[in-house]
């Protein structure tokens, strides 16, 4: 499908592969309406464990709006499913997703929204990995390890910008750098749709279901 003209909301996780998606699709003549962050308990995102107050503080620096839903995981699709079909009613035409290679998550992303009669668009869909790594990067994007998945990498990483140095770590123990099979979250503070970057100040370590956090506030 092709973008263009076309009003969408971006899934957005906070992290490096839901803005990347954003950024193409904007870049490709998409109209972008709103951000659509899932949320723990109304205060921590769903994904990535992100504080509300950071999310709308990105919402702000891009421009657009920020629409947050929590939800507990066995109402989590029928809770998304109903914010799409409100987006429908408000002339949204398509969704973007920041999917790379998972077939399981395209799959459910189609399926819920031709629930809602809107067009499910991944503008990173087979990419190369390690590709939109360097794209991003490139592209002037500035993000922070905000999580590792407990066991696979040392939690000295938390905190760390990514960039090529840290992806050469990554490499070197063994996990893929991308880390789309859940090695690692990102939080996105900077880049080119930013109208500035964001301050933010590290703050303790917090383990959550399986996964080491390192909060953080916005100065």
């Amino acid at each position: 499908m092709s973008i263009k003209q076309k009003p969408f909301f971006c899934s957005w996780s906070g992290g490096k592969d839901s803005c990347l998606a954003y950024y193409r699709a904007v870049k490709q003549g998409g109209l972008p309406r709103y951000l659509f962050t899932m949320m723990e308990n109304g205060q921590r995102s769903k994904s990535h464990y992100l504080p509300l107050e950071l999310l709308e503080k990105q919402a702000e620096a891009i421009g657009i709006p920020l629409l947050q839903r929590a939800a507990e995981w066995q109402e989590y699709e029928a809770v998304f499913i109903s914010v799409l079909q409100q987006l429908k009613r408000e002339g949204i035409e398509a969704g973007v997703f920041g999917d790379i290679d998972l077939q399981g998550h395209k799959d459910w992303v189609e399926r819920i929204c031709a629930q809602a009669k809107l067009e499910a668009y991944e503008p990173l869909w087979k990419g190369t990995r390690k590709d939109l790594l360097k794209e991003f990067i490139e592209e002037g994007f500035q993000a922070v390890i905000v999580a590792i998945k407990d066991g696979v990498l040392a939690r000295d990483v938390l905190g760390k910008t990514l960039d090529y140095q840290l992806i050469k770590i990554f490499e070197e123990a063994g996990i893929d750098p991308s880390g789309e099979e859940g090695e690692y979250h990102t939080a996105v503070i900077d880049g080119p749709i930013f109208s500035s970057g964001l301050k933010i100040e590290f703050k303790e370590q917090l383990y959550n279901n399986g996964y080491w956090f390192h909060d953080l506030a916005v100065l």
